[in-house]
């Protein structure tokens, strides 16, 4: 029987901001202008898939 691995949480802004070490005014200035790493809103609250995060920022070292 294979076990199923639980799902990686969801991220919040504190934690997108940690890991892209920029401040959480500069994530809400990209999603203002149209940019940013893809978020959810569940609530009133902005939620972050890892992954998504992690390709959105992959995109970026490529185009660099």
């Amino acid at each position: 029987m294979s076990e199923m691995s639980e799902p990686e949480r969801l991220w919040t802004l504190k934690d997108v901001s940690d890991y892209l070490r920029v401040p959480v005014g500069t994530i809400y200035q990209w999603r203002v202008r149209g940019g940013g790493p893809p978020a959810m809103r569940i609530g009133r609250y902005l939620r972050f898939d890892p992954e998504s995060v992690r390709a959105w920022s992959r995109g970026k070292l490529e185009a660099a």
